[in-house]
């Protein structure tokens, strides 16, 4: 690795003036599972000149019950997210999600925040010593358009001339199902707004800007919440599909429902049409089959993913089915 500065932030405002010092040559840590791995391969073209540790900012790992709901500070890691006992309960996607994330070494560093905010996974984004100068580097062309998609977008690209790069987070299909937001040192962002795609972008986040706390609704009487994962080596793994549901009933009709897949397009996708089709609907096996269709009616694979739309239709069943007022034994994923 090249040299750096090493700050110790010990408020936000200091974290920010830090990041603004350095012009944009600076980049937060935390946790550090995906910024040391960039550093140390040297996968972007730029490489920093300091490293701003928020991890020294007291109170951004608190997790507190509130009057409306759940706060949950930045820095709470996901191995405190999986096992804390009012999230398992009232959240459980979430804690299910945080569960499934990489191996238990990385969930006890992982920040919620830093998973929200990973950068993609493209292996010629991720090609050592920036070697593929793609769209998400500014550069000229996607190389997985033409090249091995296996693991890539099967609802289209972003950036202009299509990056086809998905977006990683477990967390976040479950924070968005469950009608999270997300609060930073300027402002409030409904989770299902806060990714946006653009050059060595993932999120909505200006350059000066921190992630400080995650918000989570009370759930509404008869809610269920439920994630379920396809990976090839189980939770150590990048997902290949991911979802998570958040599903309100009365009297076992469905009144409300929130979907959301991952890994399957550049940021991650409500499955509006899906929820809509629950509606007034008991869940049962035609109700849950009918939303997973209508999950992926339009996908548009590539020539090397097309396997990934049956995988993304049946998870999307699998996780309605658990969150039914009798919760349905599927095969585990």
């Amino acid at each position: 690795m090249k040299n750096f500065e090493h700050f110790n932030a010990r408020s936000i405002d200091e974290a920010a003036t830090l990041l603004v010092r350095y012009g944009g040559n600076a980049a937060f840590i935390a946790g550090g599972t995906d910024l040391l791995g960039k550093m140390k391969d040297r996968i972007l073209p730029a490489y920093p000149e300091a490293l701003i540790n928020i991890k020294t900012i007291p109170g951004l790992d608190a997790i507190e019950e509130t009057d409306d709901g759940l706060s949950i500070g930045a820095l709470a890691t996901l191995a405190q997210i999986a096992t804390h006992p009012v999230i398992r309960e009232k959240y459980t996607a979430l804690a299910q999600a945080a569960g499934r994330t990489a191996s238990p070494q990385l969930r006890n560093m992982g920040t919620i925040a830093g998973n929200l905010c990973q950068d993609i996974r493209c292996w010629y984004y991720r090609a050592t010593q920036n070697r593929f100068s793609c769209l998400r580097k500014g550069g000229g062309r996607c190389y997985a358009l033409k090249g091995d998609n296996r693991y890539h977008s099967i609802f289209g690209g972003s950036v202009k001339g299509g990056c086809i790069a998905v977006h990683p987070s477990d967390t976040a299909p479950a924070l968005i199902a469950l009608d999270g937001t997300v609060i930073t040192s300027k402002r409030t962002v409904k989770a299902s707004d806060f990714f946006k795609v653009s050059v060595n972008r993932t999120t909505v986040l200006e350059p000066d800007e921190i992630v400080t706390t995650i918000h989570l609704p009370a759930p509404a009487p008869g809610t269920q919440s439920a994630f379920m994962k396809f990976a090839l080596r189980q939770s150590i793994d990048f997902p290949i599909v991911n979802c998570a549901a958040a599903i309100t009933c009365e009297r076992e009709a469905v009144t409300r429902a929130r979907i959301c897949l991952n890994a399957v397009s550049v940021v991650p996708r409500r499955t509006v049409a899906a929820e809509q089709s629950m509606v007034g609907s008991n869940i049962d096996e035609n109700t849950a089959d009918a939303a997973g269709a209508a999950a992926v009616a339009n996908a548009e694979p590539l020539e090397g993913n097309a396997y990934m739309v049956p995988i993304a239709r049946t998870l999307v069943k699998r996780t309605i089915l658990v969150c039914g007022p009798s919760p349905a034994e599927v095969d585990p994923v």
